[in-house]
């Protein structure tokens, strides 16, 4: 199960371990479950603080709990946590083993504080073992179940617990459900969670508490509203010019974090999308820059002194001599019957995350670009069939990207087609259909998975009316990063620079930055 290199690893890290605890695994007759008591057995081998028993009695077999000797077990695993998540089975050990997360000491105490639901404090997280979103929220609940004898988690491996996905008709990961342990059946929430944001959600004070502490941030130099790749620059940058910096953002690294395969990042031959957050985040907290997560910007003003408030939803006002608009874009929505009542029901936007999930069935693409045409592929070795869907009459991808796709069996393209509806029974999706733009012809396709790939709108709808936008939404800005309002920059994605790439964003996000300390020097 566990080669000689990761055993030594293993054998390093639980030397971390401050006081015993044990394994506890629940099995049947399976070869998983086989597989699992070998996985058991073998990180009780790493270390003499760590326990077996096979006695086990929790309802989701196979699983196993890690549980500190005398405790009940509060954090679990139904099914075996390789891939993405053995991460998350290294730090459940260290964690339930009293070694401190890497938290923040007022998240600790703010986490030791919650108080369970009153609908139950369990929580159980849906996840695939090929999804890269998955491991932060199955941590985040970990550490929660670890500080908080109030809270536990279990993560369920939805390939291995198929009847149980079908039953609560999960068509996305992560899900999380919330309840009682043995009856979690209440959606708590979906996709990519941080910590902070699970921790929020439970803390029915947090929102008044983060506007009260805001509001008493007093003026920054520099206020970045956005921390993808362009807002990460645009602080570091600021910030080495010793002036007061602030970040703004609902979601630390952005769009960034949903990207996989990263090949065209220049000196960086490959690398996954949230190992270059980590990075970027690594970087900013190496200089003073205040950082205030979870928070989305909601009305933008000039006042009369000249100085520029951003509200927030929250109600907090912040203010700063200059702003840098850097909030990036978000999938665009086909925007037809049906999308919104199906998303996550067989409406999806991520094929590496949710694409395990539709397994043997029949899905769809929406969209002929690199992108739409890279999600069929990679869709083409996991599902029955796939169907891609192009407005156009040809493709837009790459003719290397179209050489593979045509060449794969279970591929159908249809080309000049324009989705209309998303049909499904209620409670998930069966099919979708079309109409054919050479004949007007409205026709219907059977299929259980609907993955949208038609490109990104930028997150500029609360600056309408504010400041200069394009017929595309986007921030009009020179060449210096300068928008409509004097003093307030932008940069990335959600501007009208021509190339929507992450390195470019990061150059833009340096250029507004500079601008900006350039219109400090001469005020």
């Amino acid at each position: 199960m566990l080669d000689a290199n990761i055993k030594q690893q293993l054998k390093t890290y639980l030397q971390m371990l401050r006081h015993p605890i044990e394994l506890v695994a629940s099995l049947d007759n399976s070869e998983k479950a086989r597989d699992m008591e070998q996985l058991v057995q073998e990180i009780a081998e790493c270390s003499d603080r760590v326990s077996v028993r096979l006695d086990g009695e929790y309802n989701l077999r196979p699983s196993f709990s890690i549980a500190k000797q005398g405790e009940e077990g509060r954090v679990r695993f139904a099914g075996l946590p390789m891939g993405h998540e053995f991460t998350s089975l290294l730090l459940g050990l260290l964690h339930v083993g009293g070694h401190p997360p890497k938290v923040e000491a007022d998240a600790i105490e703010q986490i030791k504080g919650l108080q369970a639901p009153a609908n139950g404090g369990h929580f159980e997280t849906v996840i695939s073992l090929s999804c890269h979103n998955c491991p932060d929220v199955v941590q985040a609940f970990n550490t929660i179940a670890a500080l908080n004898p109030a809270f536990s988690h279990t993560m369920i491996d939805g390939g291995m617990f198929q009847p149980l996905v079908e039953q609560r008709k999960v068509m996305a990961v992560p899900t999380v459900f919330q309840g009682q342990q043995g009856n979690s059946n209440e959606s708590f929430g979906s996709g990519r969670m941080t910590l902070e944001e699970i921790v929020a959600k439970l803390d029915t004070g947090a929102a008044e508490k983060d506007a009260a502490k805001l509001n008493a941030k007093g003026e920054f130099d520099v206020l970045i509203v956005g921390g993808g790749p362009a807002g990460a620059a645009a602080a570091i940058y600021a910030a080495r010019k010793g002036v007061k910096t602030g970040v703004v953002t609902e979601k630390f690294g952005g769009q960034v974090l949903d990207t996989l395969g990263i090949e065209n990042f220049i000196s960086v031959k490959e690398t996954e999308g949230p190992k270059l957050v980590a990075a970027l985040e690594q970087h900013v907290k190496e200089y003073e820059i205040d950082v205030m997560n979870l928070q989305r910007a909601k009305g933008l003003q000039k006042l009369a002194d000249g100085k520029v408030e951003v509200e927030l939803e929250n109600g907090a006002k912040l203010t700063s001599k200059t702003i840098i608009l850097s909030t990036g874009a978000r999938w665009r929505e086909m925007n037809v019957p049906g999308e919104a009542e199906y998303r996550n029901k067989g409406v999806a936007y991520c094929p590496h995350c949710d694409g395990p999930l539709y397994k043997g069935k029949r899905v769809a693409v929406i969209g002929g670009g690199n992108s739409g045409v890279e999600a069929a592929i990679d869709l083409a070795g996991i599902v029955k069939e796939v169907t891609l869907f192009e407005f156009d009459t040809k493709l837009k991808a790459d003719a290397v990207l179209q050489k593979k796709l045509y060449s794969l069996p279970n591929v159908k393209v249809i080309l000049n087609a324009l989705t209309t509806e998303v049909n499904g029974d209620g409670t998930k999706v069966y099919g979708l259909s079309y109409k054919d733009r050479a004949t007007d012809e409205v026709k219907q396709v059977e299929l259980e998975g609907i993955f949208v790939q038609i490109g990104l709108l930028p997150n500029t709808d609360w600056l309408k009316g504010t400041l200069e936008l394009s017929k595309h939404g986007e921030i009009v800005v020179d060449h210096k990063g300068h928008t409509s309002m004097e003093g307030v920059f932008a940069a990335g994605d959600c501007t009208t620079a021509p190339y929507k790439q992450i390195i470019i964003a990061m150059g833009e996000g340096a250029n507004a930055s500079l601008a900006a300390f350039d219109h400090l020097i001469r005020q």
